[in-house]
């Protein structure tokens, strides 16, 4: 068959361990015999982050601007022992933490559906996708262990010098206090993806807080999406058929327990840090997570929802079979590769991207899978591949399809 041609690279964006093994295994079997894959590469690799003194993770998130999509692997955020693992340099930062700054970006993570798997909640029937702001709140807070009897007061200085001041607890013991921020400017990023994503998706947008208990944080954000919804999107939801909908944190939870999915669920950040581990999991595995950062200019990148996959490496290294899911992989390299031909007007490109989906869900769905699905499904007869084997499944029914 002759290959599809593309326009402008993806932003090809390499990882670390399992991952990186699963990454060269898909390019070669699924993408490289069918399409004339025009790539930027840029190595995330522990080793060349530390070679480049992690230069090569801003170079990476600066060309997803120039070319406007880009595709990841999962990457190695280190810890102390991956310090000493891998003699870094110092403690490099999270690549998806730098993309995401650079970017200005919101992650939106959904599960990919299976008929066969079935979500632990028995009324979700379509996907339920976080929106999660990352940025602010207690992952950038600032903490104080009160020693003993005392007051504690937040205390703003502005630039001409007016004090402002509120007391937030009088101790007569020791405590712990914790001071939180967020900003007009990166809620206002947040809102517009959110809202773009919906139109982008045609998929009902949800949004929750505590603004009946937090009367000037989190009403802010309320604020803020209901403002930015009213002047620039009300007009298009309506248009495109969908709604925009906020309610009470704790009574989204409860409505969304009740819900049959198929929408956006947009959270703030402790919120989304917590239900996108809720809803991967209720759907059936954090391997079965597609996740994608969209900018408010625009800008994707399309990446797994999960790590590296550390222990079924060390057993590659081995020299020892791992049966490692690559549902996720392949989901970022299709979402990418849709995006891509969306932006160039190229109908194959999508086509190819929404067919290698099916030929991978078909797949699963004739009962040959990876063995973390195996425990899952409610298939019969269960044929449970290795790693390169089901990719290699895949490919066949590709092949059928093309």
């Amino acid at each position: 068959m002759t290959k599809i041609s593309m326009i402008t690279p993806l932003v090809e964006m390499d990882g670390d361990e399992m991952t990186r093994i699963i990454w060269k295994m898909i390019k070669d079997e699924l993408l490289l015999p069918f399409i004339d894959l025009k790539t930027e590469y840029y190595d995330l690799g522990l080793e060349y982050r530390n070679e480049t003194d992690d230069k090569v993770t801003v170079d990476a998130a600066e060309a997803i601007k120039k070319y406007g999509v880009g595709v990841k692997c999962a990457t190695i955020t280190p810890n102390a022992a991956r310090v000493k693992e891998y003699n870094l340099k110092e403690m490099w930062k999270s690549p998806n933490g730098t993309i995401r700054a650079i970017l200005d970006g919101t992650v939106f993570r959904s599960p990919i559906i299976v008929d066969s798997i079935k979500p632990f909640v028995r009324t979700w029937e379509k996907p339920i996708t976080i929106a999660r702001h990352a940025y602010g709140d207690v992952y950038k807070s600032v903490e104080i262990k009160a020693e003993g009897k005392g007051t504690a007061e937040l205390v703003f200085t502005s630039e001409d010098g007016k004090v402002t001041k509120e007391v937030i607890h009088t101790f007569k013991g020791p405590g712990v206090l914790q001071g939180m921020h967020n900003t007009n400017e990166s809620i206002e990023s947040f809102a517009r993806a959110c809202f773009n994503y919906a139109l982008d998706r045609k998929e009902d947008l949800w949004f929750a807080s505590k603004d009946t208990i937090s009367k000037k944080y989190d009403h802010t954000f309320k604020d803020i999406f209901e403002e930015i919804y009213e002047a620039e999107y009300k007009a298009k939801f309506e248009e495109t058929g969908i709604e925009y909908f906020y309610t009470l944190i704790d009574d989204a939870v409860a409505r969304v327990m009740k819900s049959e999915g198929g929408f956006i669920w947009a959270c703030k950040n402790y919120d989304g840090d917590v239900m996108s581990d809720m809803v991967a999991t209720a759907f059936g595995s954090l391997a079965m997570m597609t996740s994608v950062l969209l900018s408010p200019e625009g800008y994707y990148e399309y990446e797994a929802a999960h790590g590296t996959v550390q222990r079924h490496y060390y057993n590659h290294l081995k020299g020892q079979q791992t049966s490692t899911n690559s549902m996720a992989t392949l989901y970022a390299w299709t979402g990418a590769l849709r995006k891509r031909g969306e932006l160039d007007n190229i109908p194959e490109l999508i086509s190819f991207a929404d067919k290698l989906e099916e030929a991978s869900i078909k797949t699963i769905e004739e009962g040959v899978m990876t063995k973390d699905l195996a425990s899952l499904s409610s298939i019969e007869n269960i044929k449970t591949v290795n790693t390169e084997e089901f990719i290699k499944e895949v490919r066949a029914r590709l092949e059928a399809m093309l």
